[in-house]
């Protein structure tokens, strides 16, 4: 110690002593500014690993796809109506392990392809690489899944294109994409992570080897990340029993759509909100795709009706597994041929009858009986009936047969508009007509031998019921009988 204080004398300018041993102020106001550095330098960080804003989520479906419903249910509100044109909702995104919180955009485009120019309004050429796409498939009709997930995808491609993005960008975009897509590691079995932001590890990037694409895989690459989600997969069970689907027809549409999925690069989920199956972990995805949480769940393949396969897992030799079950179709037909839209039943309840105003219809009801002719009472009808239905023979003589000096000649033709009693009246007077007629013919007459003459060559035996044998009775007595017409009624006069 000696030795160092004197040379430090030895140094000094003055000669009377060395440069001095910092003070205990000295210290501390080091220590401050120490402090102050490391607490900047810290605030400096935490700005700089704050939650992004503007991150969205673009979302494509036919109507009638559950896609609304699907996002309110993730969103946790109480579902509402359905909008037109462009829906907005929010998603919040906690970051638990920093304490801080954010809202990602949602954007549902309407079903209807003519609402597609609202995508302007979304998404800009800014906010693309801010932006995640989710196409919504319906699986109760799964006939039309291919060709919504095409028609979307389409739309999507489209869109990107008319926007004036440098090339330069767009290919640093795919990139970007398809390193994350060729770096896919599946997590470890068991491995429990928080839900805090995924941070970069010294040495991760060195471990990770790209391995090269197949022939198929990111053909149509759009440069942001795509998620396919199937919905209402509850109906698996309906499927079964009303359209006889086997395990080789969801095998056969799942092989499909993980082919889409790997041409563009995109991530696959079966959700159902009925039976609340695999919302959390629709959730949890795209906050990681999004925000670069951490994602512990592995690939599920096993349940026909909750299937998950994250984007850079799938391939062809993955796929052709499920090729071993098919019996009745081969991997490389057509989806459409295998999966046919089943006949629409027509219903008749569908159509609905509107019923015509009262008083129009008895008015057309009027018109129409008025142009009717006038329908013929039993009175007016052909003499040949008798009375009480019964036909009369062709020997009976009519009413024309009667003297013109018996009373029963005054008889007139009821008048059409009395109904009941002039209709019986009328039959009164032609049974008596055709009484009156056989009593008054003598065998030797002319009338009497035309009727009996024309009875036999008709071969006909008269019909009588039993009002008419017991009136033949009494005219067959050995004193004659003459009836009075009196008011409306044939009276007989006691012998």
């Amino acid at each position: 110690m000696v030795p160092v204080l004197v040379e430090k004398k030895l140094l000094g300018p003055d000669g009377l002593g060395g440069a001095e041993l910092p003070s205990e102020e000295e210290q501390e106001q080091e220590q401050e500014q120490n402090l102050w550095s490391s607490i900047l330098r810290e605030v400096s960080t935490r700005s700089r690993s704050k939650l992004p804003s503007g991150k969205n989520v673009l979302v494509f479906g036919d109507d009638g796809s559950g896609k609304t419903t699907l996002m309110t249910k993730i969103q946790g509100a109480e579902h509402g109506k359905k909008g037109r044109g462009l829906e907005y909702l929010y998603l919040n995104i906690h970051d638990e392990d920093r304490d801080d919180h954010t809202r990602c955009n949602v954007w549902i485009l309407d079903g209807d392809l003519y609402h597609k120019g609202l995508l302007k309004f979304a998404v800009s050429a800014e906010s693309l690489q801010d932006t995640i796409a989710v196409f919504v498939a319906d699986m109760s009709r799964p006939w039309t899944v291919m060709e919504s997930l095409q028609k979307w995808a389409s739309v999507l491609q489209e869109h990107i294109d008319k926007m004036k993005i440098p090339p330069e960008e767009i290919r640093d975009m795919e990139r970007k994409f398809m390193r994350e897509f060729q770096e896919y590691v599946e997590p470890e079995e068991g491995y429990q992570g928080s839900p805090q932001r995924r941070g970069p590890s010294s040495g991760q990037e060195d471990e990770h080897i790209s391995l090269p694409l197949g022939e198929n895989v990111l053909t149509h690459n759009l440069g942001i990340p795509v998620l396919v989600v199937c919905t209402k997969c509850d109906a698996v069970s309906v499927l079964e029993k009303e359209h006889d689907y086997r395990e080789e027809h969801f095998d056969f549409i799942q092989s499909h759509i993980r082919k889409f999925c790997l041409r563009y690069g995109a991530a696959l989920i079966y959700t159902s909100v009925k039976e609340e199956k695999n919302l959390d972990l629709l959730y949890k995805y795209i906050v990681h795709k999004t925000y670069g949480f951490q994602f512990t769940t592995p690939a599920l393949v096993v349940e026909k009706d909750a299937v998950f396969i994250p984007a850079g897992w799938d391939n062809e030799n993955k796929i052709a597994i499920l090729h071993e079950n098919f019996m009745t179709v081969k991997p490389e037909d057509a989806y459409e041929d295998f999966i046919v839209k089943p006949p629409v039943r027509k219903l008749v309840h569908d159509k609905e009858l509107a019923a015509e105003d009262e008083q129009i219809f008895l008015m057309k009801q009027q018109s129409f009986l008025a142009k009717q002719p006038a329908t013929p009472t039993r009175a007016s009808e052909s003499p040949a009936r008798g009375p009480a239905g019964s036909p009369r023979t062709q020997g009976r003589a009519g009413p024309a047969n009667v003297p013109s000096a018996l009373p029963i000649t005054s008889v007139k033709k009821p008048d059409p508009n009395i109904k009941n009693n002039a209709a019986s009246e009328g039959v009164l007077a032609s049974f008596f007509n055709s009484l009156l007629s056989k009593k008054t013919g003598s065998p030797g007459s002319p009338g009497a031998g035309g009727v009996q003459s024309t009875a036999k060559k008709s071969g006909q035996k008269p019909a009588l019921t039993n009002v008419q044998e017991e009136l033949d009775r009494m005219t067959r007595k050995p004193h004659s009988m003459h009836f009075i017409w009196k008011d409306g009624l044939w009276l007989s006069p006691l012998l």
